[in-house]
């Protein structure tokens, strides 16, 4: 059921200050980092992570650590498509997010 959802997400920024939020018909989950800090963050599966985002070259980069592991988000816009990649372990993760009118 979760794959058949098509999520709907909205990156905003002041420039310094990034809000992502992603919202479906199953969960909403929103967070809000500055730059450069590291945060705590509970995921929408419930993980409580310490997390960094940065902006390098108009890629956001979202690296998590908890329990040991970590992980890292990139999003990034490509032919006008937010393409969104988790990688963990070495397994890569892609999604690509089209822009709804």
């Amino acid at each position: 059921v979760g794959a058949m959802g098509k999520p709907d997400c909205l990156i905003s920024s002041d420039g310094k200050n990034f809000t992502i939020k992603t919202e479906s018909t199953l969960k909403t989950t929103q967070f809000s980092c500055n730059l450069g800090e590291k945060f705590e963050e509970t995921t929408a599966d419930g993980r409580k992570t310490h997390t960094v985002c940065t902006f390098t070259n108009g890629t956001l980069v979202q690296q998590q650590e908890w329990d040991g592991k970590e992980s890292t988000t990139t999003r990034k816009l490509e032919d006008g498509k937010l393409v969104v990649e988790c990688v963990m372990n070495n397994v890569t993760c892609t999604r690509v997010y089209e822009t709804v009118e």
